[in-house]
């Protein structure tokens, strides 16, 4: 299990109590009110344990990925629905905990997120890194590089945009500029990570 677990939660009693359980179960908690105040000492390592209300999940993985590093998250409240679960891991979280309630469960979302296989964890941090470059670019350059991905030629790219070769080449440029790649292939290779749209032309004025 990981040493040190970061629960961030508002309802000041349950994050008490919480870090109270982690820290008579084999782990340290260290306690934040929300991800705002968590983002200011941000760990190069360790589990985040979030509780699950509003958009918190998609808040905090929306900062992991804005600084290219990769955290396991767990996420929970009480009594959840399936649903909300289904929600948070596809959001992101590695898993998901019933609390107050199910201790044990607790500390083996927490020891699963910390024993993940090497493997596992490179891919997803992967991939968040990817994303967050790929959402740099605009909807047209987005479109170039799923071309890209294609094998196709700025001029059969350039053909199916209504857009002239050159046009295209300025493009794929400045993408490669926006996501910090050294040349086409490791755009490809970003574009492939972040899983990015096939390409799917259509005519829009040159942007």
């Amino acid at each position: 299990m990981y040493d040190l677990v970061f629960t961030i939660d508002q309802d000041v009693k349950r994050r008490a109590s919480l870090s109270y359980y982690l820290n008579n179960h084999g782990t340290f908690a260290e306690p934040f009110e929300n991800i705002d105040e968590f983002i200011r000492c941000w760990p190069k390592s360790g589990v985040i344990l979030i509780h699950d209300e509003d958009n918190a999940v998609a808040a905090l993985m929306h900062e992991i990925a804005s600084r290219h590093t990769w955290l396991p998250v767990v996420a929970f409240s009480e009594n959840p629905e399936p649903t909300r679960i289904v929600e948070a891991v596809l959001g992101g979280a590695i898993g998901y905990a019933n609390w107050p309630g199910d201790g044990d469960a607790l500390i083996k979302a927490i020891h699963n997120a910390g024993t993940r296989s090497g493997a596992a964890i490179a891919a997803g941090s992967r991939k968040t890194m990817a994303l967050s470059r790929i959402e740099k670019l605009s909807k047209r350059e987005r479109e170039i590089l799923a071309g890209m991905v294609e094998g196709l030629s700025n001029r059969l790219i350039g053909k199916h945009l209504s857009i002239s070769p050159r046009t295209v080449e300025l493009h794929r440029a400045n993408l490669l500029s926006k996501i910090g790649a050294r040349h086409s292939a490791e755009a490809i290779r970003l574009a492939i990570e972040a899983s990015l749209p096939s390409f799917e032309p259509q005519v829009l004025d040159a942007a």
